[in-house]
């Protein structure tokens, strides 16, 4: 069975509408199962950079730390409920076994593929996908073994040009959000890794934001809900999931969390 992890955190996240994150993860826990459902006490302040370029860091550090002791605890499926997309670094790492037959399928519309010296912004965030390949310029990484060319980003569209270098020179594998639209097309490109498991991180702002408003950084031409959907049941049914992140929902008050709620939803189903 599945079980759900919420995971409040807003520190890793360069916007100014930050704090909004947790009310976008409490606002889906409300809608989960409560005996399948732990939201971690996470820090609420901002904490230091601790000598880094690294916003936040202290508290970033501490929430990560509780993310891999929760995921410890069980053995069981989990899909993480964010925060900021930060929380996926702690899940990767806590993937049980070797990571090289694991596969990375990151859906955001930025590629989250900062280093500190690279990021304008110091937020962790924007470098989350680089630390959870292990990427040892960060001071706050996963363990290494997750590849490059197992990994897949889908619908990045807000690119910086520091991220743009890297892709070009990573090996790894990029779909638009028009290329949802095609059935088996994710599966395919996951199948293409020779990977045999798979985690799939869900940053909603990959979704267009005529589908759901609710995030700190919209981009347009996103990705349609049922196109997103429709991929995620079609690869959950070919392929072994080993977890799974929802993160970045930052409605502005209530009822903007209730006209986006039945949007994410239909990916936690599909991820569930």
């Amino acid at each position: 069975m599945t079980r759900f992890l919420v995971v409040p955190q807003w520190q890793g996240s360069p916007s100014a509408r930050a704090m909004l994150l947790v009310d976008g993860a409490d606002a889906i826990a409300e809608d989960l199962p409560k005996a399948r459902t732990r939201v971690l006490d996470v820090p609420l302040e901002a904490g230091d950079a601790q000598g880094t370029t690294v916003q936040r860091l202290s508290s970033l550090r501490r929430t990560h730390d509780l993310i891999v002791d929760a995921l410890a605890d069980t053995d069981e499926m989990t899909i993480l409920v964010g925060g900021d997309c930060s929380v996926s670094v702690g899940a990767v790492t806590s993937i049980p076994g070797e990571l090289d037959d694991v596969a990375l399928v990151w859906f955001d519309a930025h590629p989250d593929l900062h280093t500190p010296s690279t990021s304008p912004s110091g937020a962790y965030a924007g470098m989350a996908l680089r630390a959870a390949l292990g990427d040892p310029l960060s001071p706050l990484a996963a363990r290494p073994g997750l590849a490059p060319d197992r990994v897949v980003l889908v619908g990045a569209r807000a690119v910086d040009p520091a991220e743009d270098t890297h892709l070009s020179e990573s090996g790894i594998t990029r779909l638009s959000p028009d290329d949802l639209a095609t059935e088996g097309a994710l599966t395919r490109a996951v199948a293409a890794t020779g990977a045999s498991r798979v985690y799939i991180h869900v940053d909603v702002d990959v979704l267009d934001p005529a589908h759901l408003a609710g995030v700190s950084m919209p981009a347009p031409f996103g990705a349609d809900v049922a196109h997103l959907v429709a991929a995620l049941r079609d690869l959950r049914a070919q392929t072994t999931l080993v977890g799974a992140t929802v993160a970045g929902f930052a409605p502005r008050t209530r009822d903007d969390a209730v006209d986006d709620l039945g949007a994410i939803l239909r990916v936690i189903g599909a991820l569930a």
